[in-house]
């Protein structure tokens, strides 16, 4: 764990997304983390297929890299 310094700006969007999603503001920052990660890891999928990965990558004991990469399949357009 550690700190992260971000823009007052940011800190602001994050507490209203926060408040309207009913999440504290560090669920909120670690969402969004986790979905910029995944989009740039793979930049073919779109937000509903990363949805979709992190609830099966949670299935199997969450997101961790190494296993979200090697043993999650991936859909590539396909409803999985």
């Amino acid at each position: 764990m550690g700190i992260v310094k971000i823009s007052e700006q940011m800190h602001e969007n994050l507490r209203v997304a926060s408040n309207a999603l009913s999440r504290s503001i560090n669920a909120q920052a670690e969402h969004w983390m986790r979905i910029g990660m995944l989009s740039e890891l793979h930049p073919n999928l779109d937000h509903n297929q990363i949805c979709r990965l992190l609830v099966r990558a949670e299935q199997v004991g969450g997101l961790d890299l190494n296993v979200a990469l090697q043993d999650i399949p991936l859909a590539t357009g396909a409803h999985s």
